[in-house]
């Protein structure tokens, strides 16, 4: 890319998502209920030699930047990478220059390198993908890599092309000889080393199997660069998802869950107590009550519902296409509730059999 910012005063001034972790000695904060994203309080590094060394390098950086975050373009000791690092609390609090280097490494390979790896039996192979992975984990020990490989189905696409046309050539070439009467044999050019499908699929077993590390393709540059903003977003939530799951005993129910739902004679506290009743379904989050019980506010709204639908499958159906929304702002995630949670709430409405096990039916 264009070359190394200087120092935290070269930072574009772009909003970033990292959410700090905890200073060393310093008591962790309490748990909220929706990770607070820190403004400028981590940026994304991507390798000075990006631009130079992979086609989409300036791609991947728009698309950093479109999602506002914040990057900074240096040199790594692992060309065509991208790390993150963020500010720690104490360091954001004392207004330091203190970097938290997180875990997660992403490499960029090149298609002809990544093929070149591929190649088996080749006299000239110096470097396979497990020695690469090798080599950058001794570069930079500790980290959780990630490789990355782009336009690789198109090189697929173009081989099957390749091959049917120089089997139509053949075919023209054998009937030209049959009507001159030529009977000698002639020898066909060697194509040159060819990396199948069936070859690349062995070598990323292998390379999972022992290395533990996956490669994902992508069709274009614009794919890996979305990639590298949902990995970013990611990272940016893997501190407070940590903190979510650290609530000293998994057995432990919160105290507004415990004490139940009050309800007056106006039937107010009816909904909550509509809504605690889908959350009781098993794999069902407070979120996804929610949105069920939005839809229908009662549980005869509901039934009415199921009534005027034709069939059974639409019956059983009806409520797989209410969205589900997690989170706020940039975090915010959508989802549906699914066609196995709306039969399991049908089937807990409609049902006359008391021993109905609902995970198991159907």
């Amino acid at each position: 890319m264009a070359g190394a910012e200087g120092g935290d005063e070269g930072l574009p001034a772009l909003a970033a998502l990292l959410r700090p972790l905890p200073a060393a000695g310093r008591a962790a904060p309490p748990r909220v209920s929706s990770p607070p994203p820190r403004r400028g309080s981590g940026v994304v590094m991507l390798s000075s030699d990006s631009e130079d060394e992979v086609e989409g390098g300036v791609q991947i950086h728009a698309a950093l930047q479109s999602a506002n975050y914040s990057c900074v373009v240096e040199s790594q000791a692992v060309p065509c990478s991208i790390t993150w690092r963020r500010k720690s609390v104490l360091s954001q609090a004392e207004d330091s220059n203190e970097w938290t280097e997180e875990p997660n490494l992403l490499v960029l390979l090149g298609l002809e390198e990544f093929l070149s790896m591929e190649a088996q039996g080749c006299a000239e192979q110096k470097e396979t993908l497990q020695t690469f992975v090798a080599r950058v984990m001794e570069k930079m020990p500790g980290k959780i890599l990630a490789l990355t490989v782009v336009e690789v189905e198109k090189y697929f696409r173009c081989l099957r092309a390749q091959s049917k046309k120089r089997l139509q050539q053949a075919t023209v070439n054998r009937s030209q000889a049959e009507d001159r009467g030529d009977q000698r044999k002639k020898q066909v050019k060697d194509p040159g080393l060819e990396i199948t499908r069936l070859d690349v699929e062995a070598a990323l077993v292998d390379l999972q199997l022992c290395t533990r590390v996956q490669v994902t393709f992508f069709e274009s540059w614009e794919e890996l660069g979305e990639f590298a903003t949902m990995f970013t977003k990611a990272v940016a939530e893997a501190p407070f998802k940590r903190e979510q799951q650290n609530t000293g005993f998994s057995f432990y129910l919160e105290n507004k869950w415990c004490r139940g739902v009050k309800v007056d004679h106006s039937g107010k506290g009816l909904f909550e107590v509509w809504k605690r009743q889908i959350q009781q379904f098993n794999r069902v989050s407070g979120e996804m009550a929610e949105a069920v019980v939005s839809a229908y506010p009662s549980p005869q709204l509901l039934v009415q519902a199921y009534s005027r639908c034709s069939s059974e499958q639409e019956r059983e159906n009806m409520l797989a296409a209410i969205p589900v929304r997690r989170g706020t702002g940039v975090t915010a995630t959508c989802r549906r509730v699914g066609p196995e949670l709306s039969r399991r709430i049908y089937l807990q409405m409609t049902s006359h059999d008391p021993d109905l096990y609902l995970d198991v039916t159907g």
